[in-house]
């Protein structure tokens, strides 16, 4: 597994969200994370069906226009009574005409389980796939996993996406409702975080 020796990261996405938790994790290292926005990239077409796919896309789109190492994140929430969706879609069932909205993709969710009258608890799983990639085309993936349910009404102002409605095994409150600092020490990006540290800075 090859070992990261620069100082520089590019986070290939323009999620906010996700950009804070990477840098904070990334901080001890002493490395310096930049978005893809900072260097002026849109976003590529991810045209993948899985977490793996879209964000070696993303990273190696990234890596090849700064010259930089990149990582991606794809990460998305899948619901076992809707068979694993939305998935790789998760970020989609959020967009609108001006920008994602999150809250009608929640509701989306919910709705859907209650026209199935899925049965509780009703089982879901946060699933991140982070992929570092370089400028010479060589990639690491570690994948990350945490389980718990999809619960009603949306609960918390921490977080993004899917948070306010996710309750991990083990707890009884959202993502949504966590101190941030506890969110990142079990999260899904979390887990995959770890196996990208020692793997790749350790």
């Amino acid at each position: 597994m090859r070992k990261f020796t620069g100082d520089q990261l590019v986070m290939a996405s323009h999620n906010k969200g996700k950009l804070r938790e990477i840098a904070a994790l990334l901080a001890p290292f002493g490395i310096k994370v930049s978005s893809a926005a900072d260097h002026g990239l849109d976003e590529p077409e991810e045209t993948e069906s899985t977490f793996a796919g879209n964000a070696r896309i993303k990273a190696h789109y990234a890596a090849k226009a700064t010259g930089l190492p990149a990582l991606s994140d794809d990460s998305g929430i899948s619901v076992d009574a809707l068979d694993g969706a939305p998935g790789v879609y998760t970020a989609d069932w959020a967009e609108t005409p001006n920008g994602r909205d999150f809250a009608m993709a929640m509701e989306k969710t919910w709705n859907l389980l209650e026209a199935k009258n899925a049965p509780f608890p009703r089982t879901a799983a946060f699933n991140c796939t982070l992929c570092l990639a370089w400028p010479d085309g060589h990639d690491e993936l570690f994948v990350g996993k945490v389980d718990g349910q999809v619960v009603w009404p949306m609960r918390g102002e921490h977080g993004f996406g899917y948070d306010p409605i996710f309750v991990p095994n083990g707890f009884d409150i959202t993502f949504g409702e966590m101190d941030p600092a506890k969110k990142h020490e079990m999260s899904h990006r979390a887990d995959a975080f770890a196996k990208l540290v020692a793997g790749c800075f350790d």
